[in-house]
């Protein structure tokens, strides 16, 4: 029996028995898909509790699923085209192609929210879901906007979603499985609209990438300088004179059949955006350079800052969604957050929801707080998406690091503004549709890696994940064991039967299964994982919102061990992890008064001999959750 197998078999008797085991934790069997239709969620009597107003749930309580519509569920074949006509290149669809919009809607999202409410799933973050330029890039280079990056209209759902009754009632469903609906959102850039005169070529084009070499302010040269704004374009604010002459470095021009497809209006213009050239990703481009071509906004601008805050304030009270994780958040000037988040969350505030969530988006391959806590201190963002802690899991499970690695991370959790408690907010994540998918870089780490050693370095880091602070996030697909071959468009699988040829080659973890089917198995051993983590977390306070204290941890791969406390009555709960491929058995350090223990999940020991010190034995790649039962009168 391979090491798969038997973790399937293991997985299932853990469903039957309870608790116990070492690389997974107790889950109820699921319903069949025909019960879940007819009304059953499969969620626990605790899991309920959590669901009563999920309104009151703070971020920390959170278990959420990051997806893109577009690959997730074929709900409405009539909107395939999006309304467009004509070929590939007009609309954007070709299903075949890993660049194009592949069919995935709202109505397909919201059948299948049922599923994602027996995993336990608490919140929903999407891609950005407003109407995107259908395709662009150069002749021969292009893609379409299925990833919703590529915004036109901010106002509504793109056409090939579907409309915004269907969005309406998306959120509505949600929330009434007690689910709340993050929202990607973009304020640094549009749609590439705007071309440049000046350029590699002789007259008009639109910008690829590289075309338009970046200008700082102060080195014009030859290039146009535009003369100023006019009427009621100009700022009284003194603080902001310095910026009413914008140094333009190319010259802008508009395509006639586009100078009016941006909404709102004043997007149209292109004086409201800078206009200086590629960024290079480097100094003051960072914040006014092209992101790879878009349309950069002129966020310093005070029309664009009220802009925007009217943009998103309408949908939280139109709508009434959750929650934003803001997109490249790194490339606007920090004046634009510190008008821009205040406002949201008074909006927020006065639609009844106390615990709106604003994440923000600073990618970064950093295994430590430092770099990160500057957007939280100087910008105000209440949370980053903990890129911090994916870094430092790759390194753990991907490229054998010790796991002093994760120490250093939690030890900055000072750093961020609020300080360790903010920490418990920060959305925690082991891959996305950006960098590729946790198993995707744990496979490229270690060339040769069998699919059961895989499987099992995956399931111990949504265990960590999960267990450890922070709200866990989970890639669609992952709990069905998708492995792509690389980053970005690579790693952008079909949940329905693909037809997109280097998908469906894929050699998924814990299944026979390819992407060429549906992949909706309630059995997967990934999917029951999640389940029941989801529902331990639901069950215990401690581990959605519990002081962390680390407790071991080694300068090679082995023994991590935190503790960590119910923030009601103060119980210590002991969770240890071994990220090697070797059993070990090692004494570790306690609270001093813990007497006796009892499992969660893994194998705990039953009582503590010496006071302060255990006797941790675990497998290879193996974890335990330990309750203290018993303290030191």
């Amino acid at each position: 029996m391979t090491r798969t197998h038997q973790i399937l078999a293991f997985v299932s008797a853990l469903a039957l028995a309870g608790c116990g085991g070492s690389n997974a934790v107790a889950s109820t069997p699921s319903p069949a898909p025909e019960q879940a239709e007819a009304g059953s969620t499969g969620a626990s009597p605790s899991a309920e509790v959590l669901a009563i107003d999920y309104r009151q749930r703070p971020p920390s309580d959170e278990v959420i699923y990051f997806v893109l519509p577009d690959r997730f569920e074929n709900g409405d074949t009539s909107n395939d085209l999006g309304g467009f006509t004509g070929g590939p290149l007009q609309h954007g669809f070709d299903p075949t192609h890993k660049g194009f919009f592949h069919g995935g809607d709202l109505a397909g999202l919201t059948a299948r929210l049922p599923y994602l409410k027996r995993m336990g799933i608490t919140a929903i973050w999407f891609a950005p879901i407003f109407q995107n330029k259908p395709v662009q890039g150069g002749e021969g280079e292009e893609s379409a906007g299925y990833h919703g990056y590529w915004v036109t209209d901010f106002t509504r759902p793109d056409a090939h979603f579907g409309t915004a009754d269907e969005f309406r009632a998306f959120v509505d469903a949600a929330h009434g499985m007690g689910m709340k609906v993050y929202m990607d959102i973009i304020t640094n850039h549009t749609a590439d609209v705007i071309g440049y005169e000046e350029g590699p070529e002789t007259g008009y084009k639109y910008r690829s990438r590289g075309d338009y070499p970046y200008v700082t302010r102060g080195d014009v040269g030859g290039a146009r300088i535009n003369e100023g704004f006019e009427g009621d374009q100009v700022s009284t604010d003194e603080n902001f004179a310095r910026l009413t002459a914008p140094d333009f470095a190319y010259t802008p021009v508009v395509k006639d059949a586009e100078r009016d497809i941006k909404v709102p209006a004043w997007l149209n213009d292109p004086i409201y955006y800078h206009n200086r050239g590629d960024t290079t990703f480097d100094g003051e481009s960072n914040t006014f350079g092209d992101f790879v071509g878009l349309d950069d906004l002129f966020t310093e601008h005070p029309r664009v800052r009220e802009g925007m805050i009217d943009i998103y304030r309408f949908w939280v009270t139109d709508y009434g969604v959750d929650g934003f994780r803001i997109d490249t958040f790194r490339h606007v000037d920090p004046g634009f957050w510190q008008a821009f988040l205040p406002a949201i969350t008074q909006t927020a505030n006065a639609e009844g929801k106390p615990n709106f969530t604003m994440f923000a988006e600073v990618a970064r391959n950093e295994p430590n707080a430092g770099y990160f806590a500057q957007f939280t201190r100087r910008d105000g963002v209440p949370a980053v998406l903990d890129f911090a802690f994916q870094s430092a899991m790759q390194d753990v499970l991907g490229k054998a690091k010790g796991t002093d690695t994760l120490m250093e991370l939690f030890a900055g959790d000072v750093l961020y503004e609020g300080g360790e408690e903010a920490a418990m907010n920060m959305p925690t994540f082991l891959g996305n549709h950006d960098m590729g998918r946790f198993s995707t870089l744990v496979r490229q780490d270690r060339p040769g890696i069998s699919q059961d050693e895989l499987l099992s370095r995956v399931m111990l880091g949504h265990a960590m994940m999960f267990t450890l602070r922070g709200a866990p996030t989970v890639y669609y697909g992952d709990e069905q064991g998708f492995v792509g071959d690389a980053h970005d468009q690579l790693a952008r699988e079909d949940m329905f039967p693909s037809r997109t040829a280097v998908y469906n080659d894929n050699n998924l973890i814990g299944t026979d299964a390819t992407t060429a089917v549906s992949n909706f198995d309630e059995a997967h051993p990934l999917y029951r994982l999640v389940a029941s983590l989801s529902e331990m977390r639901a069950e215990h306070p401690a581990l959605r919102r519990g002081r962390q204290v680390t407790r071991e941890f080694r300068t090679k791969p082995g023994l991590f061990a935190v503790s960590r406390f119910d923030p009601d009555t103060g119980t210590e709960y002991y969770i240890a992890f071994n990220t090697s491929d070797a059993p070990i058995v090692e004494n570790a350090v306690i609270g001093s008064n813990a007497r006796s223990l009892e499992t969660l999940a893994g194998t705990c020991p039953g009582s503590v001999t010496v006071p302060g010190s255990v006797r941790i034995e675990l497998p290879a790649f193996g974890w335990a959750v330990c309750r203290v039962s018993e303290t030191a009168k």
